[in-house]
Parts: structure tokens; C-alpha cells; sequence
């Protein structure tokens, strides 16, 4: 059934429907067990009384519509995927935190006050998504490919260079790139102090157009040799700056996951999530996709293939340097039963912090 006919479905749900379906969603996600027509009709928050043939019948049709499922016919009813999607996009009302629980997420990112580097920030968000919202909290931190401090090239034998890359930041990456026969120490030295002095404090993908068109204009004091191994190296670097590797992926609060198991079907949906936690690339695409968002972005179950056999809900939210440019993403990852209306705002409210953090460092 595709999204777009669910989509149109909640304006053709009448008051009783609609009431029945957020009240079955609502219950489902507080307790994680499928909801019976009779526990449904007792339940005097409804506002609504309803007999329990009455209630049958409207989910009946909410199942036909593809947005309730049951395990066996005398089980009680519990969202689908397209269900809780339906719900996030349509019914959820998600409240503000609270100005305590403001202040202890900003607590808890900011951690030790003599320690306020990128990796410390980055590990206190995982760490406090992962106690406040019940599930795993996910960080994926910044690309390796900051403002540089220095380059050098380092010849290894005839044929290979170590590239070494410092970045501002204090990181350092070595490369090995392969070199033309017959060059010279020298031209080592030249390309290496050539890239220092117009990458400094740059972003290779910043300075890299200006340095091509000064070797290609002639204006670089370079010999051919050393101006072929700059255009090499630039070409090779730049290539790679996308690279999966260079992409840090912190997951903390597994054991969360396992503390909030209620039934032994969860537990092996869980030991499948461990399973997709590991197919690091996999995830660190996902979140890459919260690039394409302002604000907050939900993966529910089966909608992503990575978690179409755990049945995992991710709620993640981008984070950005000082010039507004996403450089990372934060969020929670867990049973699709998450408590969105918490989940959400925590998650926003979460990336806004670590990129003030990082900004400002206070």
C-alpha cells in the first residue's frame, strides 16, 4: 500500500475513527502490547463511550486500510509501520522540554569543564540521548577534512610518498600516494611547502579550485615536476573526503535497548538491531540523509532497508559549524515504540546544543 494513499486516508477517517486509532497508537506506544477492543472501551480517557463491538468494527476498518495489524485474530491491535508513520506525520502532539530538562541535557554535553574538545561533546551526546530517551543514542561527528595547518610529503622508496596531512583541529591523516619514476627529493619538499602556504587554515575543497588555476595560468612558481604531484595530490584527497572511514560513528546505550525489552519478541528484535548497529556504512548513510533536512527527521521500521528486520525507529536531527554548513547529525535509535512526542523535541533540542558547543565552546 503506498504512502500516498495512507497519507490521504486520515482526512477520510471520520471523528470516531481518527479518535480510536490515536487512542490504540497512543496505548500501544506506552505499553508496547497490542490493544483489545474491550481495554479500549474501559478506558475512560476517551472521552468517547463506545461499545466494544462498536470499536471491533472501526478496527476493522483501520486494519483494512493497512494502518492496524494483529498477530492472530484474538490478539488486540497494534500499529503498522504506516500506522505509526501516519501518527508521527498527523496526530502526535509533541510538547517543549521542560526548562529542567533544557538545562540537564546542556549539563550533560558540556560535561567536564576541562575538557571541551569535538570528542568529548560528540561522547556526552550519545551518552545522554541514550539515558534520557530509552534507546541508543547515535552521533555521527564531523568529516575529517577541517581547515588545515600543514602538508608534507615524506618518500618512502622510488615508487611511494607518505602524504602528511595536519589539520588545525590537532588530528593528523597519512596517506601513501604512488609516485612517477625518477622524482626528486626535492620536488617533494617544493609540492609540500607549495600546498602549506595556500592550505593553511583552508578547507581543501575550499582552496582547491584556486590552486589548479594558479598552476594552470602559470602563475605558481612550481617545475613541472612538483606542480604535477599538487595536482595529483589535490585530485586524490578530494576524492576521498567523502570516504565512509572518515566518518566517526558513536552508539552508546545498548544496554538500554535490553533494559526496555518488555517480551521475548522485542528481545530478538533487539539482537537484530545489535546486528544492523555494526553495518557501519549503512547507517552512516542514513544519517547522512538528515543532511537533506532543517529540522528533524523520522525513519520509521520497514521505511528504511537497513532496519526492515529489526523493526527500528531513528529519530535524527543535523548539526552545524559556525557557518550554518551540517557537519553532523545526532539522534536516538531504538524499538519503533519510542515515545516520539519526548524523542523528537529531545533530539532537536540535543543537535541545536552540540552545535553551540562546538561553535562556542560554552
Amino acid at each position: 500500500m503506498g504512502m500516498a494513499f495512507l497519507s490521504s486516508s486520515l482526512s477520510d477517517l471520520d471523528v470516531r475513527a481518527r479518535h480510536v486509532f490515536k487512542t490504540i497508537v497512543e496505548t500501544y506506544l506506552d505499553t508496547g502490547s497490542p490493544v483489545g477492543s474491550r481495554t479500549l472501551s474501559q478506558m475512560e480517557h476517551t472521552g468517547h463511550t463506545l461499545s466494544p463491538a462498536t470499536i471491533r468494527n472501526t478496527m476493522a476498518d483501520l486494519a483494512a486500510l493497512g494502518l492496524l495489524s494483529s498477530t492472530h485474530i484474538s490478539a488486540g491491535r497494534m500499529p503498522t509501520h504506516a500506522g505509526l508513520r501516519l501518527f508521527v506525520d498527523g496526530l502526535l502532539e509533541i510538547g517543549d522540554l521542560s526548562t529542567p530538562e533544557r538545562k540537564a541535557i546542556k549539563a550533560q554535553l558540556a560535561g567536564n569543564a576541562q575538557d571541551r574538545s569535538v570528542e568529548s561533546v560528540l561522547e556526552n551526546a550519545s551518552n545522554a540521548l541514550a539515558g534520557l530517551a530509552g534507546g541508543a543514542g547515535i552521533v555521527l561527528a564531523p568529516e575529517q577534512s577541517g581547515a588545515l595547518r600543514h602538508v608534507e610529503f615524506v618518500g618512502l622508496d622510488a615508487s611511494q610518498a607518505l602524504v602528511v596531512l595536519v589539520y588545525e583541529d590537532g588530528h593528523v591523516e597519512n596517506r601513501i600516494m604512488a609516485l612517477p619514476q625518477g622524482l626528486m627529493p626535492a620536488t617533494l619538499e617544493q609540492a609540500g611547502n607549495f600546498l602549506s602556504a595556500r592550505l593553511k587554515g583552508k578547507h581543501l575543497s575550499e582552496a582547491r579550485a584556486d590552486i589548479l588555476k594558479e598552476i594552470e595560468t602559470g602563475r605558481a612558481a612550481l617545475d613541472a615536476a612538483s606542480a604535477a604531484l599538487v595536482k595529483q595530490g589535490i585530485a586524490e584527497w578530494a576524492g576521498s573526503e567523502k570516504n565512509v572511514q572518515n566518518r566517526n560513528l558513536i552508539v552508546r546505550g545498548r544496554a538500554q535497548l535490553l533494559d526496555n525489552a518488555g517480551v521475548q519478541s522485542d528481545l530478538e528484535r533487539i539482537r537484530l538491531l545489535f546486528e544492523d548497529l555494526e553495518r557501519k556504512e549503512e547507517l552512516i548513510a542514513l544519517l547522512d540523509k538528515a543532511e537533506d533536512a532543517d529540522g528533524v527527521k523520522i525513519f520509521i521500521g520497514a521505511e528504511n532497508p537497513l532496519f526492515s528486520l529489526s523493526g527500528s525507529s531513528v529519530v535524527v536531527a543535523p548539526y552545524r559549524d559556525t557557518d550554518q554548513k551540517i557537519i553532523g547529525a545526532v539522534g536516538v535509535i531504538g524499538p519503533t515504540r519510542l515515545n516520539y512526542a519526548r524523542v523528537i523535541p529531545m533530539v532537536d533540542y540535543t543537535a541545536a546544543m552540540v552545535g553551540r558547543l562546538l561553535q562556542t565552546g560554552q
